[in-house]
C-alpha cells in the first residue's frame, strides 16, 4: 500500500508565494519520477512541473521561471516552491509519483489526494 500526503495549499495574494510538499509513504522500492499536477474548475488536469530520480526537471510554460521543484530522494519527498503566484494559479494541485512496489518489478503511478491553492486579493 503506497500514500501520498500533501501539504501547504492556501489561500495566497497575487505575487505571493507557497510552498507545497508531498510525503510518500508505503513499501516502496524506488522512486523513477515525481510530479505535480493541478486541475482547475472547468479544466483538465495538467502537468505543472516534473523531476526524475536524478534530478531532472520539466515545467509548464505557464510557470517556467516562478515555480521550482524540488526532491528528497532519501526522505521520499516532493516539494513545489511556487513564486510570483497569479490568479490562474488557482487550482486543486495533485502530487503524483511513479514508483515500483517492493517484490514487484514493474513500476506503477498514484495520485494524492489534492490540495487547494487559491490566489486572490
Amino acid at each position: 500500500q503506497v500514500q501520498l500526503v500533501e501539504s501547504g495549499g492556501g489561500l495566497v495574494q497575487p505575487g505571493g508565494s507557497l510552498r507545497l510538499s508531498c510525503a510518500a509513504s508505503g513499501s516502496i522500492r524506488r522512486i523513477n519520477y515525481m510530479a505535480w499536477y493541478r486541475q482547475a474548475p472547468g479544466k483538465e488536469r495538467e502537468l505543472v512541473a516534473g523531476i526524475t530520480s536524478g534530478g531532472i526537471t520539466n515545467y509548464a510554460d505557464s510557470v517556467k521561471g516562478r515555480f521550482a521543484i524540488s526532491s528528497d530522494n532519501a526522505k521520499k519527498m516532493v516539494y513545489l516552491q511556487m513564486n510570483s503566484l497569479k490568479p490562474e494559479d488557482t487550482a486543486v494541485y495533485y502530487c503524483n509519483v511513479d514508483l515500483i512496489i517492493s517484490g514487484s518489478s514493474y513500476s506503477t503511478d498514484h495520485w494524492g489526494q489534492g490540495t487547494q491553492v487559491t490566489v486572490s486579493s
